[in-house]
């Protein structure tokens, strides 16, 4: 077994190799209590309490360490996750923190405690339901009546990826103006369930994560296979709303705001799904800031 830290410091990143031994300590964010449904609450802030961040390779995966003390999760568990780059990922969101230690910008650190503690206690099924279940209300399948230019806008920018769903995996998705929403076929379901279930837990943790950002299936399937951008999901998963603030006006930071939130969130989860589907592991190399 061999061990690579990535300490972080003076403004760079690099990799070394340090002995083993120290205090294995839960220095980290304390237990906090998770939310009705899916995942942990961030706790509060803290002040930030290591100088050094740095991974080691163990048993039974990547650890991050804050100087000489183990990250845990909330119920205490070794915080270990299955890929280098993940972990790459987790440390440097954790020496980005400055002063004070801010978890509600960590979103990949909740990720990863929610997979790891799994406080719902969910299976693999009920995790693929769970993300599927949007389906039935998707964001791009609810179409207004009028105004006629609101209704032209969304035929012109949601049906193109309707139609990419469609051919891509193989299924239909139709649109619907009516309360009751569209009429999703059962092959449909079918079809996307076998394709979820390709997913391992991890990721399908990061995917429910993403529909639940996006208030849609089809959106998070086009983000997740590099036919949205980021921004684009985003965009489009606030089509009406942007429209009525072009025509009615907005307050200017708080649109900022929840705009660059939903980006970090949406981007977080997306990330989070590729690193837990990849099964290589990083070349051992300077980190560029």
């Amino acid at each position: 077994m061999w061990r690579t830290c990535l300490r972080l410091r003076d403004g760079g990143r690099r990799l070394l190799n340090r002995p083993r031994g120290g205090l294995i300590a839960s220095e980290g964010l304390g237990p906090s209590p998770p939310t009705p449904a899916r995942a942990y609450a961030p706790p509060a802030e803290r002040k930030r309490f290591y100088q050094n961040v740095s991974i080691t390779q163990g048993e039974g995966g990547f650890e991050i360490n804050l100087d000489r003390r183990k990250l845990k999760t909330p119920q205490a568990k070794l915080f270990t996750v299955p890929s280098e780059a993940l972990a790459v990922a987790v440390a440097t969101e954790w020496d980005s923190q400055q002063d004070a230690i801010k978890p509600y910008t960590m979103h990949l650190t909740t990720l990863c405690n929610t997979a790891l503690d799994n406080p719902t206690q969910r299976d693999k099924g009920q995790l693929i339901r769970a993300a599927l279940k949007f389906l039935d209300t998707d964001t791009v399948c609810y179409r207004v009546e009028e105004p006629e230019t609101l209704v032209e806008l969304q035929r012109n920018e949601w049906d193109p990826v309707i139609d990419w769903a469609e051919r891509r995996y193989g299924v239909e998705i139709s649109s619907s103006t009516s309360i009751l929403g569209p009429s999703i076929p059962a092959r449909t379901r079918e079809a996307l369930v076998s394709h979820l279930a390709s997913y391992n837990m991890w990721a399908l943790q990061g995917i429910e994560f993403v529909v639940t950002q996006l208030k849609s299936m089809v959106l998070t399937l086009g983000l997740i296979d590099l036919y949205l951008t980021v921004e684009r999901a985003v965009l489009l998963s606030r089509l009406e709303e942007e429209y009525q603030m072009q025509k009615w006006g907005s307050i200017e930071w708080a649109h900022d705001y929840e705009l660059r939130e939903l980006r970090a969130r949406t981007a977080a989860g997306a990330l989070f799904v590729h690193l837990c589907s990849e099964s290589t592991t990083v070349k051992h190399k300077l980190l560029q800031g």
